[in-house]
């Protein structure tokens, strides 16, 4: 494992969905982490996401029977690594996006009424490159775990650009 971590400030917890949002750029109805409770910048996060029944993603998935769509809970393990990274000095205001999501497994079914714990560990984090290993649960049973890579574009224009050199 590789970590190699730059002094930050840790916010005070827990972090609630307004300072999120001073973190990382998502807002409703894609902002998919309501709070954050356990934080080590550049190491580990833990966030809660409360799955409610009026979320817009459940009138069609499914209307008889709302089901959580998996690429939203391995889309939350995403944001919650995006509080854990960004709340380093050195990636502060930046933008994380995807770079590859690898040995996702769905364990369970995640409902309106559940409450998803968030939980990433940074495993790898160097430049502009960072892997994170990635669970979510639900009352301690695994609903989804993934390994999530990322990337942070030097130039942080999201229509691309030449990164500086």
């Amino acid at each position: 494992m590789t970590t190699e971590t730059p002094a930050t400030t840790t916010p005070t917890l827990p972090i609630e969905a307004a300072d999120i949002m001073r973190i990382i750029p998502h807002r409703y109805p894609f902002l998919l982490v309501d709070r954050i409770v356990e934080l080590e910048p550049g190491k580990r996060a833990v966030g809660l996401k409360a799955v409610t029944a009026n979320e817009p993603q459940f009138t069609g998935h499914f209307p008889e029977r709302p089901i959580m769509p998996g690429v939203l809970m391995v889309e939350a393990l995403a944001q919650t690594a995006g509080v854990a990274v960004m709340t380093l000095d050195e990636y502060r205001g930046k933008l994380g996006l995807f770079a590859g999501i690898d040995d996702c497994r769905f364990r369970r079914m995640v409902l309106p009424g559940d409450t998803l714990r968030l939980e990433v560990t940074v495993e790898k984090l160097r430049g502009m490159f960072g892997r994170v290993r990635a669970v979510a649960s639900v009352d301690g049973e695994v609903a989804v775990e993934a390994t999530l890579s990322i990337i942070i574009p030097r130039d942080q224009e999201l229509g691309g650009g030449q990164p500086d050199a």
